[in-house]
């Protein structure tokens, strides 16, 4: 039963926490070489022939090389970012080859730029803070040394740019964070609520499937029970008659072996197929039921005690039905729920009320439609659930179409009283039932 609710659609893949780190690091690397380039080109050209031209040379080799091998370390851990020993200690040596050119060529200082970002993504804060102030220093100096004469931009132009760069990266690292902690409750809560819409679409494909079989199966078999032990007690004096019994039992059987087949693919009633209308199939609904109550009745001249008994039990019930107002079309579901209500309604009659008078009314008002089940019966307390005819061996009929008629947005209503017959109303809006 809970199988065709039990699939499960295919989850989309979970959006990237920082986007803007996949674009970020290509960025800065590719800077970073294209400065380191920069710089060995300007100190060639500046110093053609300086001895120390080669040693300038194999340290940018050497430094270019150490930036590569970084990606194949592998990225400290995310949130506290604990970065690896090995990882470590190739960010040591990147800095000390960097550290040693700037004191060489100070034009090499532009490098420190990436080193910041390269810093910022492997320690924790505290310690990227250090390594950026010492880095920022070393640009300092050698900015310093380059130039001429003394220009206050060049002490304190550096530590802004480093100070504002660092505070954008902790900005957008802390809204990364933000944002992986968001994602990670949406993606909870998506997970809660698919959870949830599966039990409660399993809960109402149960409770579905609990209406139908109460107001379709379980009246069959009770109808069936009835005619069996009528045919059991007039098998002997009248075996026309009992014959007859089985062969109604036989036919219901059949009626009901369709109706299971078509609720369990959610199917219209069988009696509003072929595009039969509400008030035919109400119609066919109370000629049927009558005849099964005179059929299940005990024979007149029968004296057994059992039949007797019987007798009382099932009596020829009459039922009626008055139509009202202008009919007009109803919605499929409408029709369906108001001839299930009427079904379970006529169900308890026959069975609890020992009624000899239904009369089925169905009222057009325009904006609505109203079923209504008035019977002569027994009577009971609508309050009490242990009175008779409030369904207690079964505690499925009221309830069902309180269900029914709720999930069409309308209202049941049930009057009755010891001895004063029973009428439950069923309104449905026509509005909000399309």
């Amino acid at each position: 039963m809970d199988a065709p609710l039990a699939h499960r659609a295919p989850q989309p893949p979970a959006p990237d926490p920082n986007p803007d780190a996949r674009w970020l690091g290509p960025v800065m690397h590719t800077a970073f070489f294209l400065l380191l380039a920069a710089s060995l080109a300007r100190f060639l050209l500046r110093h053609p022939g300086e001895p120390r031209t080669p040693w300038i040379i194999a340290l940018s080799l050497v430094l270019a090389l150490l930036y590569v091998l970084g990606p194949a370390l592998g990225p400290g851990t995310e949130g506290e970012r604990r970065p690896t020993g090995r990882r470590l200690l190739w960010l040591g040596a990147v800095v000390a080859a960097w550290v040693v050119l700037v004191l060489l060529a100070p034009s090499f200082a532009w490098c420190a730029v990436p080193l910041f970002y390269t810093g910022l993504r492997t320690l924790p804060a505290g310690g990227a803070a250090l390594l950026v102030g010492v880095l920022t220093a070393f640009v300092v100096v050698a900015q310093l040394r380059l130039s001429t004469g003394f220009d206050p931009n060049l002490l304190l132009a550096p530590p802004a740019v480093a100070a504002l760069a660092t505070a954008v990266f902790v900005h957008m690292e802390r809204q990364a964070a933000r944002q992986r902690a968001l994602i990670d409750d949406l993606l909870r809560t998506r997970r809660e609520l698919a959870a949830t819409e599966r039990r409660e679409g399993t809960l109402a494909e149960r409770q579905r499937l609990s209406m139908e079989i109460h107001d379709t199966l379980a009246q069959g078999l009770s109808s069936q029970q009835m005619l069996l032990q009528a045919a059991d007690r007039t098998w002997d004096t009248a075996p026309d008659t009992a014959r007859g019994h089985v062969r109604t039992a036989t036919e219901i059987t059949a009626r009901n072996l369709a109706e299971a087949r078509r609720f369990v693919h959610d199917l219209a009633p069988a009696d509003l197929a072929d595009g039969a209308s509400l008030p035919e199939a109400l119609r066919e609904l109370a000629a049927r039921t009558g005849e099964l109550a005179a059929e299940a009745a005990a024979p007149p001249g029968s004296g057994a005690a059992a039949g007797a008994g019987a007798a009382t039990a099932a009596r020829p019930l009459a039922v009626r039905l008055h139509l009202d107002g202008a009919p007009a079309p109803l919605p499929d579901r409408v029709q369906s729920a108001l001839l299930r209500i009427a079904q379970g309604a006529l169900a308890n009659v026959r069975e609890h009320a020992a009624a000899t008078t239904v009369a089925l009314t169905l009222t057009y008002l325009g904006d609505q439609v109203v079923l209504d089940i008035g019977d002569d019966g027994r009577g009971f307390t609508p309050a009490d659930p242990a009175a008779p005819g409030a369904g207690r061996e079964r505690g499925h009929g009221l309830p069902a179409m309180h269900a029914r008629v709720r999930g069409l947005g309308g209202t049941l209503t049930i009057e009755s009283a010891p001895g004063e017959g029973t009428v439950v109303s069923a309104a449905v809006p026509l509005e909000t039932a399309v």
